[in-house]
């Protein structure tokens, strides 16, 4: 039963029905603030401009899991560790990857692992391990793998932007003042 004093019930399909005895008036009222209390919207946070505040992360993948430290890398520049968040908005912060060809990896992936472009021409299929790619552009790795977990749209793509790979220890972002951050 629902509303004050009961007055209303639910039938057998869920939907609300007078319950007999009652004066008209009363129900009417009781159904029209329960119609009321259904069409209340709740808005979707949306942060201003002026409310973001945008930082820069360094992140140390010397010795790190490739999947882990993508998934992290992601969950910052997607913006997920703050409280402001929202969906379909840059929140995230900018982030800085070093030592990129110490990356670790588990089982024969450094073997197994298989990394593909096209030239664009006919029978252009190229394919480099896992292996050779960390020695010749270990960036790509970790780039390839943060945006398999970032939207693949123009929002992923402007995220994207906000990365930072580097082969080694130096990066030249030292006039941001990023603060270290590790994935356990």
């Amino acid at each position: 039963m629902l509303g004050d004093g009961n007055l209303l019930s639910l039938d057998d399909r869920g939907r609300l029905k007078r319950v007999e005895g009652y004066p008209f008036h009363h129900v009417s009222s009781i159904m029209m603030e329960i119609e009321n209390r259904r069409n209340i919207v709740q808005k979707t946070y949306h942060p201003k401009p002026d409310q973001l505040s945008r930082e820069w992360v360094l992140v140390d993948a010397e010795g790190q899991n490739l999947g882990r430290i993508a998934s992290g890398i992601a969950r910052i520049l997607i913006g997920k560790n703050k409280p402001q968040f929202t969906p379909g908005v840059d929140v995230g912060d900018f982030v800085i990857v070093i030592n990129a060809e110490k990356i670790a990896v588990t089982g024969k992936r450094l073997d197994q692992k298989m990394y593909y472009h096209h030239s664009g021409y006919p029978g252009g299929l190229k394919k480099i391990n896992l292996r050779n790619q960390l020695a010749t552009f270990p960036n790509r790795v970790i780039e390839s793998a943060v945006w398999g977990m970032v939207p693949h749209n123009r929002y992923g793509r402007k995220l994207m932007r906000k990365l930072r790979i580097y082969k080694g220890p130096n990066h030249p972002h030292a006039a941001q003042q990023p603060k270290t951050i590790t994935f356990d």
